[in-house]
């Protein structure tokens, strides 16, 4: 039986692209504010970019906000996709962005409007009133539905990243990874999939992990931020599929749409071939599922730097890392408390306590996204008020997860680990972003404490010299610098 995915799976093999077109005639690229210029802008634009489209979304906001005539517009429009598809001998799908989701009798209204009507192929729905809300659309395998999961507003973690128990031994999930789950569940007719966001790719690697079968649709690519690169890397399943990249003003404000559409298919689909991925993953995967995106805004934000530096033992380095620097980085410090999840949610504690000072950033971060209780314990006590040596609240025999930017030689960690040890909490695991693996995690196993790091120091040092991100010689001295220290 054909489905949605069966039929956009066969117009990718096509048109050799993952492309997906987004139709969104806003106002200010209109001539005059009429249906009519609406309309026009996208005829323009299928045109243009059809022979290198997998398929095309128009908004339907734009539209509707000009009435009757918007209506009638975006018939037309997606009438005009459909003769496209006529000429190339190739259906082109039309995923209708609409974000609908009511309840059952409404919902079934909304597909009628979408599906019989207007003629779309799939449609955006939010998925909070549950699965009823979903079935109307998704009764008609040939019909297919992107559920909102993880969108690339910066607001979505209002409340997609608020955390819920889902009641697995891994304990509380953001509410993204769970709405993922539902919709790899939902999928019995192979018609469902997600929309996750492109400017963040840590998380659309977590909701792959997943749901590992679904197609995902991935806006934010150029315009918003987001990286081409690591968003296939991230998004893709094996076969090269399951992720639509959808891309509108970086096409529409083109001075050539034919040729913006053209260069953006060529490069997905070189990035898409399975040796290509392999070659550039292959030491992320070794380092951890997150170090691609976070070892290219490291070097970014300037928090890791290479040349000669004087370090506090005296020593010259050809590497520091200053991560204090994340603080005027906001969404770079949220990707980094995310990227401590993982590995938390494997551990058993009751709070964590970030160490002072460049470390009590990052454990808010995480504190925030993981809704873990936080502490930290002083560098000096107060010497007036309570005279605390620990903020925060916490319960004598508590177990504590200590959280540090970066693990050199281990001997903060055990200052930390006294002073915790007095106030009656027990410690048995330390997670760090990265690990210089200069002699932490040996002293702290010998004292009977877990280090875990997200990222290590010679991971990073492979990517950076496969992408071609730092000069080779650089890396050179720094591997050395490090056999030797």
């Amino acid at each position: 039986m054909e489905t949605f995915f069966s039929l956009l799976e066969r117009r990718v093999d096509d048109c050799s692209s993952l492309l997906c077109v987004g139709l969104d005639p806003h106002g200010s690229e209109l001539p005059e504010q009429t249906a009519l210029a609406a309309r026009d802008f996208c005829m323009r634009l299928i045109q243009a970019a059809a022979p290198y489209a997998a398929a095309f979304k128009p908004n339907a906001a734009f539209f509707e906000a000009f009435g009757p005539d918007g209506w009638i517009a975006l018939k037309q429009v997606i009438d005009a996709v459909r003769e496209e598809s006529e000429r190339q001998g190739s259906h082109i799908p039309v995923i209708l962005d609409a974000k609908r989701g009511d309840i059952a009798s409404t919902a079934e209204a909304y597909a009628r409007s979408a599906f019989e009507v207007l003629g779309a192929d799939c449609l955006t729905l939010s998925p909070y009133l549950g699965r009823d809300s979903i079935e109307p659309f998704i009764v008609n395998p040939e019909k297919g539905a992107f559920l909102l999961c993880k969108t690339s507003n910066p607001s979505a973690g209002d409340l997609q990243d608020v955390t819920v128990d889902d009641g697995r031994p891994s304990g509380r999930i953001p509410l993204h990874e769970y709405v993922a789950g539902l919709a790899q569940a939902w999928n019995t007719r192979g018609n469902i999939g997600l929309v996750v966001g492109a400017t963040y790719p840590q998380t659309l690697e977590r909701v792959r992990a997943v749901a590992p079968d679904l197609w995902f649709l991935v806006p934010g690519v150029r315009t918003q931020g987001g990286d081409l690169q690591a968003v296939l890397h991230a998004g893709l399943r094996a076969d090269g599929m399951g992720a639509l990249i959808n891309v509108s003003r970086a096409i529409s404000r083109s001075p050539d749409p034919r040729r913006a559409a053209a260069e953006l298919r060529d490069q997905m689909m070189a990035d898409r071939s399975p040796a290509r991925r392999t070659a550039a993953s292959q030491v992320v995967r070794q380092a951890s599922p997150l170090v691609s995106q976070l070892a290219d805004e490291l070097l970014k934000a300037g928090c890791i730097k290479f040349g000669e530096f004087t370090l506090k033992s005296g020593l010259k380095s050809p590497i520091y890392i200053d991560l204090r620097q994340i603080i005027t980085h906001p969404r770079l410090l949220q990707e980094i408390g995310a990227a401590y999840l993982p590995v938390l949610r494997q551990l058993k504690f009751d709070r964590i306590a970030g160490l002072p000072y460049a470390a009590i950033p990052i454990a808010t971060a995480i504190s925030l996204q993981g809704d873990y209780p936080m502490i930290y314990p002083r560098k000096e006590a107060k010497a007036y008020g309570t005279k605390a040596e620990i903020e925060g609240e916490y319960q004598a025999g508590e177990t504590a997860v200590i959280i540090d930017d970066l693990a050199t030689t281990g001997g903060s960690k055990f200052e930390a680990i006294d002073k915790l040890a007095q106030a009656g909490l027990k410690v048995k695991d330390v997670v760090v972003l990265i690990d210089r693996q200069s002699g932490a995690r040996e002293a702290l196993e010998q004292a009977g404490y877990r280090l875990h790091a997200v990222l290590a120091i010679t991971d990073l040092l492979d990517y950076w010299e496969q992408t071609g991100s730092v000069e080779k010689d650089k890396i050179s001295q720094t591997r050395e610098f490090l056999r030797k220290h």
